[in-house]
């Protein structure tokens, strides 16, 4: 792989050039790929009208290029809307007679969080890890998971603050006591090195809006081949088939591949935005970018220390992830003003999130220390 510097892959975001773009998190920057692919869609219509071939093609090169960038196979991928519906798929295939726990964190995702909770009603309890001070600990987790775990869901990297969990060791307990394991990845891929074999799970989800650089509409489950549903999916359609081109409406034929978890037709702009964002990720290292992002974040967490900031990211580099999380009063107050000295973050809750991909610089960090010092100073 050819090095690109941070600079090279920032000059194919435009809006950098007068934006400091902080919220990978929540939205990644719009790249000139993306804008093209979106543009390609249109264009497909325009001049072919319903050019249903071209456009499976793109869902299928979508599959495909997520299945290698997380070290699977394309038959192991399945393409849902959203990491919850991802969630629910995963959940709603289990039994819970034998088993009846998910065991979880309170630095999940909410909205993953709550399709466990849902499955009340299916015989489940859920059991939630605790936060202790941002952070889950691979100890408590060992705690709650026994031999009536039916199912371990740990965030790679939590939204709340951008705490790296402790994937490798929760997953090891959880099959050590025969449970199986979920991972969402949506706050990591694409400034984390992902490899499913290496992390051993289950199942794996992540969406390409963040920092995959694409658009909200498609998220790729990933769904370890060899793994038995204790039931089928009652959430279904004809993506769902082992041929969903046969227009059989008294038949069910489920797939052994992953695309078992698949129902309607997806969101075709949004497996364009997928490609666009992959095709930039494919330039980089993941090492390399996972190093760049933690001089960046560690750059803005010791200078805000210094200046007496309160900050709920950790200040463990080995525990923080791509993101510097400010405790405010206003948050959203704050994003304001920071909006309007070029500077976009994210607010959530009491926290104000500042994310850093491959294309934030040095000058990037000092843009925001300066725009929150005259924050201070009103």
């Amino acid at each position: 792989m050819s090095v690109i510097t941070p600079e090279d892959f920032r000059s194919q975001f435009p809006g950098l050039a007068n934006t400091v773009h902080l919220a990978s998190c929540s939205q990644g920057a719009l790249s000139r790929d993306l804008s093209g692919e979106l543009l390609e869609f249109q264009s497909s219509i325009m001049e072919h009208g319903a050019p249903w071939v071209t456009w499976m093609n793109k869902v299928e090169q979508a599959r495909t290029m997520f299945a290698e960038f997380i070290g699977a196979s394309p038959e192991e991928i399945a393409v849902v809307p959203s990491a919850s519906e991802g969630a629910y798929q995963v959940a709603s295939t289990q039994t819970y007679s034998d088993r009846d726990a998910i065991v979880t964190t309170d630095l999940e995702f909410p909205s993953v969080g709550h399709v466990w909770l849902a499955q009340a009603a299916r015989g489940a309890r859920t059991v939630h890890v605790p936060d202790r001070g941002g952070v889950a600990h691979a100890e408590d987790y060992a705690a709650a998971i026994d031999e009536r775990t039916k199912l371990v869901s740990i965030p790679l990297i939590t939204y709340r603050n951008g705490s790296r969990l402790p994937i490798k060791e929760v997953i090891a307990i959880a099959k050590s006591h025969g449970a199986r394991t979920f991972v969402d990845a949506y706050q990591g891929a694409g400034v984390e090195p992902i490899n499913v074999r290496e992390m051993d799970c289950d199942y794996l989800v992540s969406g390409t809006l963040k920092y995959m650089l694409g658009i909200a509409g498609v998220a790729f489950l990933y769904v370890r081949d060899g793994l038995n549903d204790d039931s089928d999916p009652q959430l279904t359609g004809w993506f769902g088939r082992k041929d969903p081109f046969e227009f059989n409406p008294r038949a069910l034929g489920f797939p052994r591949a992953a695309r078992r978890f698949e129902s309607g037709t997806p969101a075709i702009p949004s497996a364009y935005g997928a490609v666009a964002g992959m095709r930039l990720l494919q330039q980089l290292d993941p090492h390399a970018v996972k190093q760049h992002v933690g001089r960046l974040t560690q750059q803005l967490q010791d200078e805000l220390t210094a200046a007496g900031a309160v900050l709920d990211s950790s200040a463990d580099p080995a525990l923080r992830g791509p993101q510097v999380a400010l405790v405010d009063d206003n948050p959203q107050e704050l994003c304001d003003f920071l909006k309007t000295r070029g500077v976009i973050a994210s607010p959530r809750g009491s926290i104000v999130r500042m994310s850093f991909h491959y294309y934030n610089v040095e000058e990037d960090v000092i843009a925001v220390l300066k725009a929150l010092s005259e924050w201070r100073g009103k």
